[in-house]
């Protein structure tokens, strides 16, 4: 490639404007549109693979821009009124594509690796864990700006008119809408019997991909490779278009993205479980005696370590052989609407749980711990819910503790004198009731919890177990 050309090419050209286009957009949306990218252990500056993967969830918006920028940039010879000027140059036609293709590309590429070193800068500052797992996803996501950018290119040259870039524009996003959202969903019920939907091999045609949902959870490389693939059809196909003369080469061009998209469906995953899967390496626990974290959060261990065996210790105070022995964070993927599964023996829990997260560190973080290895919530995955469970975690910390303590992350004046008058009376009640009589409780509300079957607060009072 000339570079000479090429940077005639990078000032004459709307390549780079399409940098800055898209590269603006997603910086405003991840720094001034608050949502789950700002908090938590995948928070986009948190861990490497949540920032590639927050990072390729803005492609929902940005592919759709590029590949209009890219229809933009097609029309170019056209507007200027060159098109038959440039057929009688000796000058190969494939090279002035390349000349054009390369502009814009390079410009796009630049621009989302700009997005991931601003991200990356920080995460640097925000992890001990260095890993290059995240690389593929995030080549992925710039590979794909500059295919789509180059298929409306070549869109751009074989349709020449005014409504083509921003009917491409429209038309990719909608694509990517219905990738989201429908075409790309499969709708299954949990044992619960709650309808819930889950993404399939379809939805991996397009560039976006699914909000972080655990630090430790990355894409398998199944999907890098089939989409890498179809990129490639999709790209191929933008260039063949752009270097096509004929209404014959125009629709052989298509051939590629046709073959690009079977290959990749063959490829795809199709269970769903093998589209996210665990980082074996990222879940690996890190412990300090019996309190353990992934070594994603390995940085926290001492915050956890001290609560943890304190934790532990009360819990055997209170409950004898039948309480837990080891505290760890939980690496358990589970299909969403799904019911959680917990263990008698270990105090299973998320630094993102509402109680974990508020408690931070210290006393707060040992009631917490408390709370989780009494009752550790049977709220389906990725739901949110307030009630019984709630109450019944109230009742055993202070069960434990001997007093009755706010519920970590009931910072709501309001929200607290609801616990209290739900759980104060109950508490008083199991008190006032022989130690045999109370640990039978105790032990059915725990039965309860773990199971996931029947009423951990009913049980408290005595009453049956749904």
């Amino acid at each position: 490639m000339n570079i000479r050309v090429l940077g005639i090419e990078l000032r004459r050209s709307v390549a780079p404007w399409a940098g800055p286009v898209v590269l603006t957009p997603a910086l405003a949306f991840l720094y001034l549109i608050p949502g789950s990218w700002w908090s938590g252990t995948t928070a986009w500056t948190a861990q490497w693979t949540s920032m590639a993967l927050w990072t390729r969830s803005v492609l929902f918006y940005l592919w759709p821009l590029a590949v209009g920028l890219g229809a933009l940039q097609g029309l170019r010879d056209q507007r200027s009124k060159m098109s038959e000027l440039l057929t009688t140059t000796s000058r190969p036609a494939r090279h002035r594509a390349a000349m054009l293709a390369g502009a814009t590309g390079i410009t796009l590429a630049s621009a989302f690796a700009l997005l991931v070193l601003v991200g990356g800068v920080q995460v640097l500052a925000n992890t001990e864990y260095m890993h290059l797992g995240w690389l593929p996803i995030s080549l992925v996501g710039a590979f794909s700006l500059v295919a789509g950018a180059v298929l409306g290119m070549g869109a751009g040259r074989a349709l020449p008119s005014v409504l083509t870039p921003p009917a491409l524009a429209m038309g990719a996003f909608v694509f990517t809408a219905l990738m989201y959202m429908s075409l790309g969903r499969t709708e299954t019920t949990t044992a619960a019997g709650a309808p819930v939907t889950e993404p399939n091999r379809v939805s991996l045609l397009s560039p976006t991909v699914e909000d972080a949902r655990e630090a430790f959870v990355t894409l398998s490389a199944s999907v890098h490779v089939g989409q890498t693939i179809w990129l490639l059809g999709m790209a191929a196909t933008g260039f063949a278009l752009l270097v096509a003369a004929t209404p014959r080469a125009r629709l052989l061009a298509l051939t590629p993205v046709l073959a690009g998209a079977v290959i990749a469906l063959l490829i795809l995953p199709s269970d769903p479980r093998r589209i996210y899967v665990v980082d074996k390496a990222a879940a690996e626990q890190v412990c300090d005696g019996p309190v353990c974290v992934t070594k994603t959060q390995r940085a926290r261990l001492a915050d956890v370590a001290g609560p943890g065996k304190e934790a532990l210790r009360l819990l055997h105070g209170a409950l004898g052989s039948q309480a837990p022995v080891s505290v760890r964070e939980n690496t358990a993927i589970l299909p969403e609407g799904s019911t959680p599964r917990w263990s008698r023996k270990t105090v299973l829990f998320d630094f993102d749980d509402d109680i974990i997260a508020a408690a931070a560190k210290g006393k707060e973080l040992t009631w917490a711990l408390i709370a989780k290895g009494m009752v550790p919530g049977c709220t389906p995955t990725g739901w949110s819910s307030f009630g019984p469970d709630e109450f019944a975690q109230t009742v055993a910390i202070g069960w434990v503790l001997g007093d009755l303590k706010p519920l970590p992350g009931t910072l709501s004046a309001g929200l607290r004198r609801e616990i209290d008058a739900e759980t104060r009376p109950v508490w008083k009640e199991l008190k006032a009731l022989p130690r045999a009589e109370q640990l039978s409780r105790i032990n059915a509300m725990r039965a309860a919890a773990l199971s996931c079957k029947g009423d951990t607060f009913d049980a408290l009072k005595g009453g049956a177990s749904r």
